[in-house]
């Protein structure tokens, strides 16, 4: 409950004056002898009344300064309007994503976890997932269910798919999930550490057909580049690193986002990958319009009724038990 004028509340501290004034008059009567004092005191409804008498008329008024303040119960109806974004992560989870130079954890876990954290913060935007290696497939359809589309995310692993890199395969199966998808923005993230290896679809013509639905593609590539530490499991000695070169292919991957007015990122390390996520979040925002509704209900008669009852109680009571015979 809100009150539309609450000033009026400020009137409450004259109440005090007022009767201040009134006890004022009172006391200028001309005193004269009362043989009363030669009585014994005793305590009457009538005396009780008059002594009660300032206190009813000091809540009537705060009654009514009550009313005149306008109590009302506010109800408001807001409609949101949103223009969605519609979002696939295609994720490469071929056998180089084991590499390490993302210190303490491999590239694939950190990209898992970022992909997540970026799952997390979007709310109004329908988000899938597709993983690649020598083939592609959806691993989770477009959807709003953030909870179930980050645990398909944390059961993602290193041979799930036979070992490669199809970049193009990765790519054109997240178009083909968006490309009936009636949203305002249609959005891949293609996030990879190798070059094209792998598949029947070349990366550029997934670009070119990603062009042709107007999906935009920010490509990530994933790593340092050059010589980085790999696991290896030896029967004799237990898990051990060697040093593998990687090739990043960062000319194709800059090309599938010039063709489809995306952008290129390049991630060497865990932080440069979380601010990548984070600009593209801020790239890809959900429009979105309210409109609010507000109704008012009035409770003045709450406050008035007492008032008016009180009000007519007193009058009732010094007109009959309480009267003042002269």
């Amino acid at each position: 409950m809100e009150f539309k004028h609450p000033a009026l509340f400020l009137l409450i501290a004259v109440i005090p004056l007022l009767f201040w004034l009134a006890g004022r008059k009172a006391s200028s009567r001309i005193p004269f002898a009362a043989t009363g004092v030669f009585q014994r005191p005793r305590i009457s409804t009538r005396l009780i009344l008059y002594r009660l008498s300032p206190w009813i008329r000091a809540l009537t008024l705060c009654l009514f300064i009550a009313a005149l303040a306008r109590p009302q119960k506010i109800a408001a109806e807001r409609e949101y309007q949103t223009s969605g974004v519609d979002i696939i992560i295609s994720m490469d989870i071929s056998g180089s994503m084991l590499a390490e130079d993302f210190k303490p954890e491999n590239r694939l876990a950190v990209a898992k976890q970022e992909a997540i954290n970026f799952i997390r913060g979007r709310e109004n935007d329908r988000v899938g997932l597709v993983v690649f290696a020598r083939k592609a497939f959806t691993q989770c359809p477009l959807t709003l269910d953030y909870d179930i589309l980050i645990e398909l995310t944390q059961q993602l692993r290193i041979g799930m798919i036979p070992d490669g890199t199809a970049v193009g395969m990765g790519l054109a199966t997240a178009v083909n999930r968006l490309r009936d998808s009636e949203a305002k923005s249609k959005v891949a993230i293609l996030i990879t550490d190798g070059e094209n290896n792998a598949g029947n679809i070349d990366p550029i013509t997934a670009a070119e057909l990603a062009k042709t639905f107007g999906v935009r593609v920010h490509t990530i590539a994933v790593g340092k580049g050059g010589l980085v530490p790999f696991p290896v499991n030896d029967p004799l000695f237990g898990k051990r690193y060697v040093q593998a070169n990687v090739e990043i292919d960062e000319i194709t991957l800059k090309r599938i986002s010039d063709i489809t007015g995306g952008l290129f990122f390049r991630a060497r390390d865990p932080a440069a990958l979380r601010q990548i996520y984070e600009k593209i979040g801020e790239l890809e925002k959900t429009e979105v319009k309210v409109k609010e509704y507000r109704s008012f209900e009035e409770y003045f008669h709450l406050f008035l009724i007492p008032a008016l009852l009180l009000l007519f109680l007193e009058f009732l009571l010094f007109r009959t038990v309480a009267m003042k015979v002269p």
